[in-house]
C-alpha cells in the first residue's frame, strides 16, 4: 500500500500538485520533504511506539485531532483516505471543513471473509460497519480492479455512480530486468549460483498465505523423481514483516518449513526498500503469489516488468494483475503439487520460461504511473477544480 500512495503521490507532485502525507507517527512527530512537492508529515497519536494491529482503531481519534489541527492551517482542496482507519480518522475533519472526501480501501474486510478458510478471519465488525459508512459518506471510492469493486457494491453497499477503478502503475526504470541481480542476491542470501530462486514478497501474515509457498517448495523437493529431478533444490525467499500481532504465524512458517524437511532451503529477509525488492524479483526465477485475496496484486505487476514471471491463484484482482500465460501462471485451487507443477514448468523449460519473461515485461508497460495518476485526476476534477 505504501508504494501505491508514494507512486500516485510523486505521480500528482510532476503534475505541480502538492501532496502531503500524513501518518501515524511512531516516534517524534516530524516534517520532511520527501522530493519537490511531496511531504511527509508524522503526526502524534497515542504513546511513542509500534502498536499492535488490533490497537490501532483505538488511536484513530487521537490522529484524527492531529489532522483536524494541520487541516485548519492548511487549505486543502482534497482529502484522500488510504485505508479504513485514516478514512474513520480523516471523514470527520473533511466534513467539517466541507473539504470532498475520497476514499481508498486497498483491502476489504468482507474481501478477507469471502475469500479465507471458514472460521480463520479475524476481521472486526467494527470494520465491516466502518467501511460500509465510509463507502457510503465518501464523495468518491477509488478501487484498483473490478474485483474490489464487485465486493464494494455487492457486499458493503457502495453507490456505483461515486465507485471508480484506479488500477496502480508500475515504475519500470526501478523494476526491470537486471543481469547483475542474482549475483548480488545469491551472494548475500548464500545461495547456490545454480540454485532457482522462488520470490514471496509481502507482509507476512495469513492473508498473504506464506504457508502455501513454503508447501510448494516442499513438493518440489521431496517429490521423488520429477518434478525436480537432478536439479539443484530451489530455494524460497520470503521478503516482508509480520504485522505487529501476526509474528505468531512468522514463527509457524520457520516451524512447518522444519516439519516438511525444507527450513535449509528457506531464506527469510526481512522487509526491503523498491530497491532491494526490485533487485530481488529480478534475481528470482519464479514469483509466487500466495495470497488468499489480493485487491489488484502490485508485487505480479513489479515481478512481470522484471521479467519474472509469476504464478499466483486465480482469485480476486490476481486475474487483472496477472495475465494467464504471458506474465504468468494462475492455478485454480491452493495444493500445493498444482502449483509446483506449475513452477517446474518455468524452471525446467529455459525456452518456455524466455518467452514468458518477454511478454511479462511487456504486459506490466500497459500498466504506468502517468496513466494512474490521469485517471486519478479525473476523480479529483469530479470534485473540486483542480
Amino acid at each position: 500500500m505504501n508504494v501505491a500512495i508514494l507512486g500516485l503521490a510523486r505521480g500528482l507532485a510532476s503534475r505541480g500538485i502538492e501532496v502531503d502525507l500524513l501518518t501515524r507517527a511512531t516516534a517524534s512527530p516530524a516534517v520532511t520533504v520527501l522530493e519537490p512537492g511531496v511531504t511527509l508529515h508524522e503526526l502524534p497519536a497515542g504513546a511513542p511506539g509500534v502498536v499492535d494491529k488490533n490497537a490501532l482503531p483505538t488511536l484513530a481519534d487521537d490522529f484524527g485531532e492531529a489532522v483536524a489541527q494541520l487541516a485548519q492551517s492548511t487549505p486543502y482542496d482534497i482529502v484522500h483516505a488510504h485505508y479504513w482507519l485514516s478514512g474513520i480518522a480523516a471523514l470527520p475533519v473533511a466534513l467539517e471543513l466541507s473539504i470532498p472526501f475520497v476514499q481508498s480501501f486497498h483491502t476489504l474486510a468482507e474481501m478477507k471473509r469471502h475469500s479465507m478458510p471458514t472460521g480463520t478471519s479475524t476481521e472486526s465488525i467494527r470494520r465491516v460497519r466502518s467501511e460500509t459508512f465510509l463507502a457510503i459518506q465518501a464523495d468518491a471510492v477509488v478501487a484498483s480492479s473490478t474485483a474490489e469493486v464487485a465486493h464494494l457494491i455487492e457486499s458493503v453497499g457502495a453507490d456505483t455512480e461515486r465507485v471508480w477503478i484506479v488500477p496502480p502503475g508500475v515504475d519500470p526504470e526501478v523494476f526491470a530486468p537486471r543481469a547483475e541481480a542474482a549475483a548480488a542476491v545469491r551472494a548475500r542470501l548464500e545461495i547456490g549460483a545454480r540454485r532457482p530462486i522462488l520470490a514471496v514478497v509481502g507482509r507476512v501474515q495469513q492473508l498473504k498465505g506464506q504457508r502455501l509457498a513454503v508447501r510448494v517448495l516442499a513438493a518440489l523437493v521431496n517429490e521423488p523423481g520429477p518434478p525436480v529431478g537432478a536439479r539443484p533444490r530451489p530455494v524460497l525467499v520470503i521478503a516482508g514483516e509480520p504485522t505487529p500481532g501476526d509474528e505468531a504465524y512468522f514463527a509457524g512458517l520457520l516451524e512447518l518449513a522444519q516439519q516438511l524437511g525444507v527450513a535449509a532451503d528457506l531464506r527469510f529477509t526481512g522487509a526491503l526498500d523498491r530497491e532491494g525488492v526490485a533487485e530481488l524479483l529480478a534475481a528470482a526465477a519464479v514469483t509466487l503469489v500466495p495470497s488468499h485475496s489480493e485487491t489488484f496484486g502490485l508485487v505480479a505487476l513489479e515481478s512481470a516488468a522484471c521479467g519474472t514471471p509469476v504464478v499466483a491463484q486465480r482469485v480476486s484482482g490476481l486475474t487483472e494483475s496477472v495475465s494467464d500465460g504471458e506474465s504468468g501462471l494462475l492455478i485454480d485451487s491452493r495444493d500445493p503439487v498444482e502449483w509446483a507443477r506449475a513452477v517446474e514448468l518455468l524452471i525446467a523449460d529455459d525456452r518456455f520460461a524466455a518467452d514468458m519473461a518477454r511478454t511479462a515485461r511487456a504486459h506490466a508497460e500497459g500498466f504506468d504511473w502517468s496513466t494512474t495518476v490521469s485517471v486519478l485526476l479525473d476523480v479529483y476534477r469530479s470534485l473540486v477544480r483542480v
